[in-house]
């Protein structure tokens, strides 16, 4: 049975009719045709669909959708502003930290969360952040340079 289901993604307010039994990561993509968000390992282990919920990481996969009712939710879309890719989206690109680009939303979202509540990590607080996210391409050591380099920009998102 579906319900309406009220809240903000990416600072619009959204009011969808959406199962009560609908998955955060299906109402974002189906119903809102955010498709950046990523479903990857569908069990909550893999990180790829980490979006933000009122600023803090959550995983998509693992979140019903009627449990964020009234709450803000970001998306990697939501990071760009006017087709300009955010200072951290652009760490990625030019840092060589997106290699295959599946996990790329999800680690982007959870180092967003990192760098509002610490603009200056240290790598192994990057690291940290970054634990619930896992890359299957060729390492690390790229996405921790794109976030090191982020933090450096000193530009703010929200």
């Amino acid at each position: 049975m579906k319900g309406l289901l009220t809240l903000t993604v990416n600072g619009r307010l959204r009011e969808d009719a959406v199962g009560g039994n609908a998955l955060l990561i299906d109402y974002l993509r189906d119903t809102l045709g955010l498709t950046g968000t990523k479903q990857g390992c569908d069990g909550g282990e893999c990180g790829a669909c980490t979006v933000l919920v009122d600023g803090e990481p959550r995983l998509a996969c693992s979140t019903l959708a009627h449990s964020v009712a009234g709450r803000h939710v970001e998306t990697i879309e939501g990071l760009a502003h006017e087709g300009n890719l955010s200072r951290l989206q652009r760490a990625f690109h030019e840092h060589l930290g997106t290699q295959c680009g599946f996990c790329t939303p999800g680690m982007i979202m959870a180092a967003e969360a990192l760098l509002r509540r610490n603009p200056q990590p240290s790598r192994d607080e990057i690291r940290v952040a970054l634990a619930g996210n896992l890359c299957r391409c060729t390492g690390y050591v790229k996405i921790v340079d794109s976030v090191e380099a982020a933090s450096k920009c000193g530009e703010v998102t929200a």
